[in-house]
């Protein structure tokens, strides 16, 4: 497969709501999004590296920047026959990982097309739908929080994850666990807590979670593994992992019990799946995390979200939860808690032209 030519847009995107978390606050996203043209087929996908370096080291200006001056010269007019092939020559690289994913799954996309089947069924599929739950932000009070889960769960999401903070914690997971004893409960803290503050999270062990995500800094196993032994919950890890290797060895230590796979994070797909299999041996769940994607980021999760062994509900809920309008044709809607799979070859979904080029802030081409 040839990639002939590449565009890469940048696009700004109004949110639908504020999205707060111990980061801090959203109301847009400025998005890269790629698209490789080959054999007269187009492969996308899109970057979800923030402006700042928040999440993790990588930001919009500098993907851009990566893209542009290096990664998409090096592969443009060359020839891959598979996107393994692709993957090895980013390999020197070093780090960027949700740079490098960009290239990695636009080409899995435009592969996938070529061969005139859904991205799933190369990945090794499953399901042609998968769980979900929603993500609600830091909100003005816990009036409003409960306001928020309630509608969720009448809505069939199947799992609620409240994002934490220091002084946002304890009480507001109280009162959604009396308001709602039945509901699947997760609680996220970026990375916002230290081991000192273990006494927060032996106070949510009262609160039957399924797991309590990323409490502690990205960059330390250790003091999760410390953590892990000394409460009851389980440790979902999500920016601590970034490879099948770092996954290994935060397993082996104990330092999380559940895993949060996000596509773009760890590399692409073919480093999400050697991280699925491997949790799968260990007998650990995955689930699908979401970054605000646009239909072009939420497709290509739910494809990756096919494979076995993600069984617990994911953050792919309801593209009409974050936007007015997609960048897609194709609406991303969940159905009593359950996403269904994209038609078609690739990841299924057609790019909205129109709306596109109203979001689109500069456009950068090479190639044929």
């Amino acid at each position: 497969m040839r990639i002939e030519s590449a565009e890469l847009l940048t696009l700004e995107l109004p949110l639908k709501f504020r999205f707060e978390t111990s980061f801090g606050t959203q109301k847009s996203r400025r998005v890269l999004l790629l698209i490789l043209q080959g054999e007269g087929l187009e492969g996308y996908a899109e970057g979800v590296m923030t402006e700042l370096p928040l999440y993790r080291e990588e930001t919009v200006a500098g993907a851009k920047a990566l893209l542009t001056e290096t990664l998409l010269p090096s592969v443009l007019g060359k020839d891959f026959p598979n996107p393994e092939a692709l993957r090895q020559a980013l390999a020197p690289f070093r780090g960027n990982h949700q740079t490098k994913a960009m290239v990695e799954m636009a080409f899995w996309d435009l592969w996938a097309k070529s061969l005139g089947v859904p991205l799933a069924d190369l990945l090794g599929g499953v399901k042609r739908e998968v769980p979900v739950g929603v993500s609600l932000g830091i909100q003005p009070s816990i009036e409003r929080t409960l306001e928020l889960v309630e509608k969720h769960l009448a809505e069939g999401y199947k799992r609620i994850k409240l994002k934490i903070k220091p002084g946002w914690d304890v009480e507001v997971v109280r009162q959604v666990r009396e308001a709602f004893p039945e509901a699947k409960l997760t609680v996220d803290a970026n990375s916002a807590y230290r081991i000192y503050d273990d006494r927060v999270f032996r106070a949510l062990d009262a609160f039957n979670l399924d797991y309590i995500e990323q409490p502690l800094a990205y960059d330390d196993l250790a003091d999760h593994a410390r953590l892990q032994a000394r409460i009851q919950t389980p440790i979902c890890l999500d920016e601590s992992v970034l490879s099948k290797e770092g996954a290994r060895v935060a397993l082996s230590m104990d330092a999380g019990r559940v895993i949060n796979i996000k596509v773009a994070r760890v590399g692409g797909h073919a480093e999400a799946k050697k991280i699925h299999d491997l949790a799968e041996a260990f007998g650990i769940p995955v689930w699908m995390g979401g970054m605000l994607e646009t239909g072009v980021g939420r497709a290509h999760a739910i494809h990756a979200a096919t494979l076995p062994n993600y069984t617990l509900p994911g953050d792919t809920s309801s593209a009409s939860r974050y936007w007015d309008e997609d960048i897609v044709n194709e609406a991303l809607e969940a159905k009593a808690g359950m996403m269904p799979l994209p038609e078609g070859p690739g990841i299924g979904v057609t790019l909205n032209r129109e709306r596109i080029e109203r979001a689109r802030i500069d456009r950068w081409r090479a190639g044929q």
